[in-house]
């Protein structure tokens, strides 16, 4: 099984060649839909063989991993390995990535040249999953780097109109990011002389050090999230990137900051993340609350469902703050219920403004009547987006608001408070966001619709998205199973 950590790099990357060299822009499409589909099957049978933790042995233990020399001279290794925490975002990013290369097959964005998106987004696709399985903190920065600028060009090659000024504004705050995450990893690996992962998570480094590494970790992976306040390049990136791209950004790539908060700096720096546990619960909060009053004035589709994210990613950080298996629990499952739910939703938004020709809220009215198949899919995202209990948006919510009430105190207690109030908002936003496109009279837009029925491509490529909300809905475990046993040893090393 180890050889299949390999394969999931070289099989997206082998196409993304591929798909850019091919001459026929078609084939190209097809060539690098069939590399992600072949990288998503090699992820389903990567929990067989899995083996049982040792309460003696070290708190991260790989289910498989794939560990040989890289850089001999500075002790750098190629280290890649998957567990109960990483495995569910690893199946995640190959299925979305599947399903927006297969989406390109019926639909191509303005200006054309599908081979070289389809390219792009596996080239995205290698970064993501890179990040989710290295193990090695320098192979980790390589990889967190490496979706930055494909993600630039699917932006700013394929987007709206502001394009360019949004993925001028992605660069340029992950970049930031980036500086401050490289010089947090380096300042690890400075004071502890080894840059493995699997070794330092649970090794205690020098207090000082510690906080000196966490904050800088934080604020990086917080800007790549992004976690409020340092969310203003989400909104103009979602709105003018093509559909494809706005499922990948929203549905994959925020999750590389969230899993690198709870991996990287909660592993490494467990005592400072103790003493900032209450400031990060606070940010979290803010961002529940602001992310659902934005959504609540916003009039474009789209935005609205950016800063949903916000809020949805307010509740992942609710939970890792609280340092409890349960929240912890409510980070992973949160996480990928985000992805499935958010996937969707960009799905359907690009596809009524791809018939509308417009965004705006005020002229979808009456969608329900035109195109009720569109329609009742949308309702279907947007609850479970509002977490109604039975889909997957639920449980994410559900369990950290129950972490932050379980960590005691006043202090916690009002900030679960605060988030059920949150939980409260996204009802309100998500509700609005249904009267003002399905209901009413048709607006004129909505009677000009270009295709109001579902096309089987689409069918084909969201099915899997509403299957999978639903099962997680009502089978938690299937992502809380296989990540519990690394969840405990992660407890223990916070050892709260």
């Amino acid at each position: 099984m180890s050889a299949l950590l390999v394969v999931l790099l070289v099989v997206p990357a082998v196409g993304a060649v591929t798909a850019a060299l091919v001459r026929h822009d078609l084939a190209g499409r097809i060539a690098g839909t069939v590399a992600a589909a072949v990288a998503f099957l090699a992820t389903l049978p990567l929990p067989i063989g899995r083996g049982t933790r040792v309460d003696t042995g070290p708190a991260l233990v790989p289910w498989h991993q794939v560990d040989v020399a890289w850089v001999p001279s500075l002790d750098l290794r190629f280290h890649l390995g998957v567990d109960g925490i990483s495995y569910p975002l690893v199946v995640l990013t190959a299925l979305l990535t599947l399903l927006c290369c297969g989406y390109t097959l019926w639909r191509v964005p303005d200006p054309g040249r599908g081979r070289l998106l389809v390219a792009l987004l596996l080239i995205i696709e290698v970064g993501i999953l890179g990040v989710f399985l290295a193990l090695d903190l320098i192979l980790f920065f390589v990889f967190f780097e490496l979706v930055l600028l494909p993600m630039y060009a699917v932006i700013a090659g394929w987007g709206g109109p502001g394009r360019r000024r949004a993925a001028r504004m992605f660069v340029l705050y992950t970049l930031l990011g980036s500086v401050l995450l490289l010089v947090g990893l380096v300042t690890v690996v400075g004071a502890a002389g080894t840059a493995d992962l699997v070794q330092l998570t649970g090794t205690r480094l020098g207090t000082g050090t510690q906080y000196a590494a966490f904050v800088l970790l934080a604020i990086g992976f917080a800007v790549k999230s992004p976690l409020w306040p340092l969310h203003t390049w989400l909104p103009d990136a979602h709105t003018e990137a093509p559909t494809v791209g706005s499922v990948i950004l929203a549905g994959v790539l925020l999750k590389m900051g969230t899993y690198g908060l709870l991996r990287v700096a909660v592993g490494v720096a467990p005592d400072a993340a103790q003493g900032a546990a209450p400031v990060l619960g606070g940010f979290a909060a803010a961002a529940i609350i602001v992310g659902g009053l934005v959504c609540l004035a916003q009039n474009e589709v789209k935005r609205l469902i950016a800063y949903s994210s916000v809020g949805h990613m307010g509740f992942v950080l609710l939970g890792i703050a609280t340092l409890q298996p349960v929240g912890f629990q409510a980070a992973l499952v949160g996480n990928v219920a985000h992805g499935l739910i958010t996937g969707l939703l960009f799905f359907l938004a690009g596809a009524v403004k791809d018939r509308a020709h417009t965004g705006e809220l005020a002229k979808l009215g009456g969608l329900r009547e035109t195109a009720p198949g569109l329609s009742g899919l949308l309702g279907f995202a947007a609850v479970a987006s509002l977490g109604l209990p039975g889909l997957a948006g639920f449980w994410g919510e559900a369990f950290a608001i129950v972490a932050a009430l379980r960590t005691g105190g006043a202090y916690w207690n009002v900030l679960g408070v605060v988030a059920a109030f949150g939980a409260a908002l996204a009802a309100a936003y998500l509700l609005r966001l249904l009267r003002r496109t399905t209901h009413g009279p048709a607006s004129p837009a909505v009677l000009a619709l270009d295709g109001p029925r579902l096309s089987a491509a689409e069918l084909v490529a969201w099915a899997p998205l509403v299957l999978l909300i639903v099962a997680l809905g009502l089978l938690p475990a299937l992502v809380l199973g296989p990540g519990a046993a690394a969840v405990d040893a992660l407890h223990g090393v916070v050892g709260r």
